[in-house]
């Protein structure tokens, strides 16, 4: 028989396995509405709008396609895993083979979709506005005063 303290040890033992679980999960799975970029710790200050992301909108994409984490010119991140801020690697500049936040983001989002544009099927936009739209009054800094 078993006592009363081992089978209340196992009970605890099995909710922390049950927490840790659903935690584990609850970071890693695809969010359920939409993200901003902004990306205020790489760029002090943004000419653009912030970019409102929806991952429905792309959930025929595989988490890779976006999502990465090279070594040895391979993308070893896996779906599940930590997904990091872009920032955290790219920087506002170009470093070594480490291309900028604003390239980089560019070269992923845009291309993809003048990609499929290319394929004529329907697509995200490929003009600045419609990613970074302007606010009521708002100027961009290459704009006229």
């Amino acid at each position: 028989m078993i006592s009363k303290g081992r089978v209340i040890l196992m009970l605890i033992l099995g909710g922390a396995v049950a927490v840790g679980v659903t935690l584990a999960y609850a970071a890693t799975k695809m969010p359920d509405k939409d993200i901003v970029i902004e990306s205020k710790e790489v760029f002090e200050k943004l000419t653009k709008s912030p970019v409102t992301f929806s991952h429905e909108k792309h959930k025929e994409l595989k988490c890779t396609e976006c999502h990465h984490e090279y070594k040895d010119g391979k993308n070893v991140w896996q779906e599940g895993q930590e997904v990091k801020k872009c920032g955290e690697c790219h920087k506002k500049e170009k470093q070594e083979k480490m291309a900028g936040l604003k390239d980089a983001m560019h070269k992923l989002c845009v291309d993809c979709h003048k990609k499929i544009k290319a394929e004529k099927k329907k697509t995200g936009p490929t003009a600045c506005a419609k990613c970074h739209p302007k606010k009521e009054g708002e100027k961009d800094e290459g704009d006229k005063k």
